[in-house]
Formats: C-alpha cells, sequence, structure tokens
C-alpha cells in the first residue's frame, strides 16, 4: 500500500498531467463506461461533524476504482486542525486490493482547477489575455494556475469580498507565476474586458452582472455546487452560445445556477451543449466564433477523483515518490 502525501502529488503530477487525465476521465464517463453511485452522508451529531463516502469506477483501457472521504467538522477549527480534511482511497481494478491511501484535499483542489483549465483550453479565445477569478479560497490558486497553463494571459484581475484577502492573494500569485496578477475593489473592475471569467464561490446570488460580460468572453461557473447557490447571472446564460457540463446529471441536480432559472422558466434543458467529456470526443461542437459567449460549469464527480489518484499512484511508483507499508 502506498501513502502518498500533498507534496508527493506536487513533486510527481503537474497541471498539465492533471488538465489531460480530467479530459479522459470525463471522456469516458460521457461513454457511459463509469458507475458512480450516490454518495453516502453520515451525520455525526454528537461531535458536530459529518462523513461524506463518494466511490466511483472508471472502466475502459486504464481502468480506476477507488473512494474519496470527505468530513466535515466546523469545530476542528478550534482544534488546530483542518475543518474539512479529505482522502482518496484507490483499489487495483483488476484485483480489488487496497492500492493507495492519498492526501485528498489537494488532489480535489488540483482536479477541479485541471477540469476548468481542460474547459477553457477548448472552449476560451485562443487569443484571450485578460483573466478574472471571482474569489480566493483554497480553490483559487489551483483555478488561477490552471487558467495560466492553457492561455498566455498578459493579466490576471482578482476579486473577493474582502480585499486585503484579495490583495494577498494577487501577491502571493505574482511572485509565483510572475505574471501581472492584481486585485480589483470591485467585481465591476474584475470582470469588464476580461477574456476568461472564473468564478469559485459559495455565494447565494451572481457574483458579477451581465452587462460586464464582454462579447467572446468564457465563462467558468466552479463554486456553486447546492441549489441554493449561485455564481452565473441567468441573463449570461441565455446569452451564451455554448454551455458544456461536467456532468449533466450533476448539475441539473445539484447547481443553483441552472436549477434556480429553470423552476422559474426563464432557461430550458435544450439550452445545453453537452458534456465536457463528449466535447473532448468531438460529439459535440464548442466554439464557433470570436464574439459568442461560453460557459462552463462543474460540480464535481468521484469519476475525476477516483481517475486522477490513479494516474498519481502510477506516476509516484515509477518515480519512487511516497511511502510503501505492507498490511501483511
Amino acid at each position: 500500500m502506498l501513502i502518498l502525501k500533498k507534496d508527493d502529488i506536487k513533486k510527481c503530477f503537474t497541471m498539465r498531467d492533471a488538465i489531460e487525465t480530467d479530459k479522459e476521465a470525463l471522456e469516458i464517463y460521457s461513454e457511459g463506461k463509469a458507475k458512480v453511485p450516490l454518495r453516502t452522508n453520515i451525520d455525526i451529531d454528537e461531535k458536530n461533524g459529518q462523513n461524506l463516502y463518494m466511490p466511483a469506477y472508471v472502466g475502459g483501457n486504464q481502468a480506476a476504482a477507488g473512494l474519496k472521504i470527505v468530513s466535515v467538522y466546523p469545530d476542528n477549527i478550534s482544534k488546530g486542525l483542518p475543518s474539512v480534511p479529505a482522502t482518496v482511497i484507490t483499489l487495483d481494478a483488476d484485483t480489488g486490493e487496497l492500492g493507495a491511501v492519498i492526501e485528498g484535499t489537494y488532489l480535489t483542489q488540483l482536479r477541479t482547477g485541471a477540469v476548468q483549465g481542460a474547459a477553457t483550453e477548448l472552449l476560451a479565445r485562443k487569443d484571450a489575455k485578460v483573466g478574472a477569478l471571482i474569489g480566493t479560497g483554497g480553490q483559487a490558486a489551483t483555478q488561477l494556475e490552471a487558467m495560466i497553463e492553457v492561455r498566455d494571459l498578459e493579466e490576471i484581475r482578482i476579486f473577493d469580498i474582502d480585499f486585503s484577502r484579495a490583495k494577498k492573494f494577487a501577491e502571493l500569485m505574482a511572485d509565483k507565476f510572475n505574471k501581472n496578477i492584481y486585485p480589483c475593489q470591485t467585481a465591476k473592475e474584475c470582470v469588464e474586458n476580461a477574456d476568461i471569467i472564473t468564478t469559485v464561490t459559495t455565494s447565494k446570488r451572481a457574483t458579477f452582472n451581465d452587462e460586464w460580460v464582454k462579447p467572446g468572453a468564457h465563462i467558468n461557473g466552479i463554486g456553486a455546487y447546492t441549489p441554493e447557490m449561485c455564481e452565473i447571472p441567468c441573463e449570461t446564460i441565455k446569452r451564451a452560445k455554448t454551455i458544456v457540463f461536467d456532468t449533466l446529471d450533476g448539475v441539473w441536480q445539484e447547481a443553483g445556477d441552472f436549477i434556480q432559472p429553470l423552476n422559474k422558466g426563464e432557461i430550458s434543458k435544450d439550452m445545453i451543449t453537452g458534456e465536457l467529456g463528449q466535447l473532448v470526443a468531438g460529439k459535440i461542437k464548442g466554439r464557433t466564433s470570436d464574439d459568442e459567449i461560453t460557459i462552463f460549469k462543474t460540480v464535481g464527480t468521484a469519476v475525476l477523483d477516483v481517475y486522477i489518484a490513479d494516474k498519481i499512484v502510477k506516476k509516484a511508483q515509477a518515480n519512487g515518490y511516497g511511502h510503501e507499508f505492507e498490511l501483511n
């Protein structure tokens, strides 16, 4: 059994590796070769906690199986511990034997950034130069890295409801990536004339106004993952020509950006172009003009966690990273 920590993952698996892996995983999913049972939630009331179990199997030539476990324990903060620890367990798809235990928080950040990178690579204008990032929480750094990986951006604007947090984040990222990255006082300043807009928050109302979105912009909705949350304005959804989801079932069940206007009769399901895996496979069309608005929406799926975990394990083993333990 292999144990992989965050640093092990960083040493052996790049953002480009993750982007290509996410493309493969979602293509397999869209072909109907993956099995993703419903998530199991167990409330631990006496500890003010909750444990979430998300298994998946990904078929095909490079089959992968495993389980992601996420715990939500708000009281951990007072104990100096992570409030949302995560772990991914991989199994040998051929034998069912335990393969690896992997630090899941960074793995989740990496695969979530990468799925946005995959969508941006396929949907944004090739000549995109200005990026906008709304939200500076735990997912923000890999979201920024993915945008930079797939487009040669000349400037990236950062907005957060807490300007001091946006300022600190922008300074750290500018040093890390050697790019022109700066904080904005308002969401309008951040979004206006941006070629790529990525929003990664838990907001319950749109994080920007439709009139700020220029023709030709590409938008990534990353943060809203419950029916109550919303990041993308309904008006922008109606203006978009191409709208792609990570998984159709997942977004229609969980993403308030689309559930709310659908329930109000403001949009219809036939406005959605299809899934990212279908776009990767060339089964649906992406951007067809420089002036059209494109949208990508993700709520995540255990398929991504399990498939990327399997690839990370194989690469770590090939390069001698991690710690091996014998259970017998």
